[in-house]
């Protein structure tokens, strides 16, 4: 790689700024305890590590855990929450900081966020801050995973073979089938759900590929009908039994590295989007009619 990008700079930083976000959480953070009700939001990118983190805590019997959308949140009382988690780069969202206000004095919140100084912090609670992982490029990379890594490290997970398999992801060649190909279609199962969302986003918003998304079992429920020769069938995490044969039968490629993390996995991802953005001749660092952080006008 050549490092003439913010993406390219900031993607292939993870492995380290993995382990500062993992000496963090050892070191003690605000996220909720075992037991507590917990509601964790964001937009975009954002919102996809907070559905691989409601489903990790709550795989882990840590209690229960749902993930919105911050436009979309449900966070009436009888939901009984006992906190919420907001996850902003920026610290700038507007419909974030709208829902912040909205339910302060009521449920305790606590942010994690790349921008220290930012609004965020003004209507949080509490807030864990990432300024290591922030970044130039309007296309998220470390910030979000580094995020997902401390609330990995936080939930008790030892991510020593992540970091190991991050820095493989960064050195793995990038195949040109998947520079050329036609159209990408991530799977994933459980906690890795959010990082298919997140993997087909990377895509869209770097290179404008044509990129779909499913949990894994959902795709033979219609999506499979758009697989086809020249095209990919990605799945991030475990494969169903089967997949890969009825993928096959499609003409399209299949691609399950499946003793690579996920949250690695994801990192080759990145790559593959940065180099379709490069072959179409696209500056991933200033995709179109997309701006670093969503700022509406808001009178609240």
């Amino acid at each position: 790689m050549s490092g003439s990008t913010h993406m390219e700079r900031e993607l292939t930083s993870q492995p380290d700024t993995w382990r500062s976000a993992a000496e963090l959480a050892a070191s003690g953070v605000p996220l909720p305890a075992a037991g507590r009700r917990v509601a964790v939001v964001g937009c975009g990118t954002s919102w996809f590590m907070a559905q691989s983190y409601a489903a990790l805590r709550e795989k882990a019997g840590l209690g229960l855990t749902d993930a919105f959308a911050a436009s979309e949140a449900l966070l009436g009382a009888g939901r009984e929450y006992d906190a919420v988690v907001a996850v902003t780069r920026s610290g700038t969202t507007t419909e974030v900081l709208r829902l912040l206000r909205a339910v302060r004095g009521r449920i305790p919140t606590v942010t994690v966020l790349g921008a220290p100084g930012t609004p965020a912090e003004e209507v949080s609670d509490e807030t864990v801050r990432l300024p290591f992982a922030d970044e130039l490029s309007v296309v998220q990379t470390r910030f979000a995973t580094s995020a997902l890594a401390l609330m990995r490290a936080h939930l008790g997970e030892d991510l020593s073979a992540a970091f190991r398999a991050a820095e493989e992801a960064l050195t793995v060649p990038v195949r040109q089938e998947w520079v050329d190909a036609e159209q990408f279609t991530f799977l994933g199962t459980g906690w890795t759900v959010g990082l298919a969302h997140e993997a087909a986003l990377k895509m869209r918003e770097a290179s404008q590929s044509w990129t779909e998304s499913y949990p894994a079992m959902e795709y033979r429920h219609g999506p499979i009908a758009v697989a086809a020769p020249g095209r990919v069938t990605w799945v991030l995490g475990p494969s169903p039994d089967g997949l890969e044969g009825e993928v096959a039968r499609t003409g399209a490629q299949f691609v399950h590295h499946g003793q690579r993390d996920p949250l690695a996995e994801l990192v080759l991802v990145q790559r593959v989007a940065l180099e379709r953005a490069r072959a179409r001749g696209l500056d991933p660092d200033a995709p179109r009619s997309l701006t670093r952080s969503v700022m509406l006008d808001d009178a609240s």
